[in-house]
């Protein structure tokens, strides 16, 4: 999946006919499916995230013989402006969710992780254009995979420590959705993970603030502040609370 900021002209860059330059966060598309123009496919598959090009499209590569009427009359050559905002590879993603949960099984850890990690780079995208709703959907997304145990000591550290990165996401995420219990919930999942973690401890904090149940949410807190006395975000939230 790419984000993509682009204009379609024809002629000599003068007449503009479709553009998303005005979105200010466009959404993310799939090539081969939102993207269908192969010239365009073509030029989005050489290029990198952050990078801008100007793509000139012969008919044979953009619209054809009969182009698109009204705005693309036949056997036209189209200019494009394209810059990549961002470039999420999902091609192995989805292959995998298309797995049974056996085949699934069946595949060497690292690629579990891999995917894994890539759910969660997209719910960090979504997270951060603020859809949250969706955000929670590809890190829960994320976690449904990570399941399995491993009789090796290793692997099992490697299962855990993606968990601990989700379990940590989706507590933020529930505070933003205003839904304290569940980010209460998974904050205490990271914490059986990894009971120092600071992180953890300060989302189940903010979310015991949020439900008011104040002397539970200092004692998160406090613990909080005393692996880490400087940090601003913790020492603020003391503050409100008292």
């Amino acid at each position: 999946g790419c984000t993509v900021k682009y204009s379609g002209y024809l002629g000599n860059w003068n007449k503009l006919f479709c553009s998303n330059g005005n979105s200010k966060y466009p959404r993310l598309m799939k090539l081969g499916k939102d993207i269908t123009l192969w010239g365009l496919e073509i030029g989005l598959l050489s290029m990198t995230k952050g990078e801008a090009a100007l793509f000139v499209l012969t008919p044979e590569y953009a619209y054809g013989r009969r182009g698109c009427p009204p705005s693309i009359p036949p056997n036209t050559t189209v200019l494009f402006k394209v810059e990549v905002l961002d470039f999420i590879d999902s091609e192995e993603c989805d292959m995998f969710f298309e797995l049974t949960y056996e085949q699934q099984d069946r595949l060497p850890l690292e690629k579990v992780l891999k995917v894994a990690a890539t759910e969660r780079e997209f719910g960090n995208y979504f997270f951060y254009k603020q859809r949250f709703k969706i955000a929670k959907d590809r890190y829960k997304r994320a976690l449904s995979i990570l399941g399995r145990s491993s009789s090796s000591k290793a692997e099992q550290s490697q299962i855990n420590a993606s968990k601990l990165l989700l379990f940590l996401n989706l507590s933020l995420t529930y505070l933003k959705l205003e839904r304290a219990d569940r980010a209460l919930k998974y904050g205490e999942l990271a914490l059986e993970m990894d009971q120092g973690n600071a992180k953890a401890l300060f989302r189940c904090g903010q979310a015991c603030l949020y439900m008011r149940e104040y002397s539970k949410s200092r004692d998160f807190l406090a613990r909080a502040q005393s692996i880490q006395p400087f940090n601003r975000d913790i020492n603020n939230e003391l503050k409100k609370l008292a």
